[in-house]
């Protein structure tokens, strides 16, 4: 008796050959503007049940289960990309953002379901719950793809949010799932203000602590490892994607974020060992790359179109309060009182883009059997549809148009339009410019220019800020940490 491999052979080719088509579709797609994500869940659509494809797939446990394991290789490559330098100026409003904007954004677009959906208010805030958060593989991804420079205060704030945020909404989505399992009746499990409080401390809590804990174990283990010949960091990349799975699974198992631990986890391995991490940043890449096509080729199969449409007009509802109220008002509320500008307040509002985080936390609601399941599902699927469509075809476009993109200091044109014509040290008294531009002085004239420069901003200063004195725009041409060292002048 011959034996039949078939069971190998039919699954491998369809999945290889799913990858195959969404990577060479993504290669002409991203010509015009289109993320490879967006071509990977269309792919996994048209490969699904209502599609040419025909492939019947409705295993949630599965795409809950790759979905999870594949943020968490995303989020710990996108730790290991993130500078330490990049929290000087992102953290207090990414931390504002993660948290209170979750929050803020939950509310309204929880009120936009209630409704939109006509659902009890329970269910109505566990939709905003699900759609609440920005994604990492999104916005880590398509900031990478977008070919323009964000400047370090924009880049920082929407990396460290994307990477933060996520226990926020998990715990927010479990919370309304207890309410809404609670309305069952008086047999339900009940859930007490005490509960909740220790819930959100104890994700946080185990998150931060085995996060920055076996970063720092991690890190002194690959210099002890030295960096040695290991084919191109390729063995290092495996040991450090096993090590942060392992440390994901643990925390979850805990009852911590095991999101909030692996980026943390990869944000002190990629400062603490940077010269070891480097050589490991490819293949890092690589397994970041294949994660994220996996992940979404999964959840585009578990979408029935046919489905999706009885929900369509109410999805796209609520999906546009997400976009222009909602995450709108929740950055503006975080981030007027940090000084950020109207121009980088509207970019952040715009690129809060959602990925295959709410659809996996829309696979929670399933699992956990709250009725009508299925709606939460179909409206996250429009919501991240049409957020890769609209916003994240457009963030070198927006980046543009709002002025919030840096020049490269070699591209001397376009530097020049930015930064003016002149080049000043910012150790210039203002006396001395005031008196050669006939600028009226506003301060003391032995403060230096960079000292008045850093005093108008209110804010940590970084390269491409300006402030005006009179008809002189003075601008951040150098910095070094919060001291700014160099600065451009236009007279306009």
């Amino acid at each position: 008796m011959v034996l039949s491999l078939d069971f190998l052979s039919l699954p491998l080719l369809a999945a290889a050959a799913l990858v195959f088509i969404s990577v060479l579709a993504g290669v002409f797609s991203a010509r015009i503007g289109f993320s490879f994500l967006l071509i990977f869940l269309v792919v996994g659509i048209l490969a699904g049940v209502d599609g040419p494809g025909g492939l019947a797939f409705d295993d949630f446990r599965l795409s809950f289960w790759v979905g999870n394991v594949a943020l968490a290789v995303i989020l710990l490559d996108g730790g290991l990309r993130t500078q330490m330098d990049t929290f000087r100026t992102g953290l207090r409003p990414a931390l504002l953002l993660a948290t209170l904007g979750v929050v803020l954004c939950t509310a309204i677009t929880g009120a936009a379901a209630y409704w939109l959906l006509d659902l009890p208010w329970p269910l109505a805030l566990l939709v905003g719950a699900i759609v609440g958060s920005t994604d990492a593989a999104a916005v880590f991804s398509l900031l990478k793809s977008s070919g323009v420079q964000l400047n370090e205060r924009v880049a920082a704030t929407l990396e460290i949010e994307s990477g933060m945020n996520d226990p926020m909404a998990v715990y927010l989505t479990i919370t309304f799932i207890a309410m809404a399992l609670a309305m069952g009746g008086p047999g339900s499990a009940s859930l007490g203000v005490s509960e909740v409080l220790l819930s959100l401390l104890q994700q946080l809590g185990w998150g931060s602590v085995l996060g920055l804990g076996c970063g720092w174990a991690l890190a002194e283990l690959l210099k002890r490892l030295g960096r040695g010949e290991d084919g191109g960091g390729g063995i290092r990349a495996l040991l450090i994607v096993s090590g942060g799975l392992t440390v994901f699974a643990f925390t979850t198992w805990l009852g911590g974020s095991g999101f909030l631990a692996v980026y943390l986890m990869g944000v002190v391995v990629g400062n603490r060992a940077r010269r070891q991490v480097r050589a490991s940043l490819s293949a890092m890449d690589g397994y970041a790359w294949l994660s994220q096509a996996g992940m979404f080729l999964l959840l585009g199969l578990l979408v029935t179109p046919s489905e999706l449409l009885r929900t369509l007009w109410p999805a796209l509802g609520v999906s546009l309060v997400l976009m222009v109220v909602a995450r709108p008002i929740s950055v503006w509320l975080c981030l007027k009182p940090l000084h950020f500008s109207g121009r980088e307040i509207t970019f952040i509002s715009w690129v809060g883009l959602r990925g295959a985080v709410p659809i996996v936390l829309a696979v929670f609601p399933v699992m956990a059997g709250v009725e009508g399941g299925s709606i939460y599902f179909n409206v996250a699927f429009t919501v991240v549809l049409t957020s890769l469509v609209l916003q994240g075809s457009t963030i070198a476009w927006s980046a543009r148009r709002l002025n919030v993109v840096v020049p490269d200091l070699d591209d001397t044109e376009h530097a020049r339009l930015v930064f003016g014509d002149f080049v000043l040290a910012a150790t210039t008294s203002m006396g001395e410019l005031c008196a050669f531009y006939g600028l009226e002085l506003p301060c003391d004239a032995d403060k230096t220019v960079g000292q008045w420069l850093a005093d108008s901003l209110h804010r940590p200063p970084v390269h491409g800020d300006t402030a005006h004195l009179g008809q002189a725009e003075i601008s951040v041409r150098a910095t070094q940490g919060n001291r700014i060292t160099q600065v451009g002048i236009r007279i306009n």
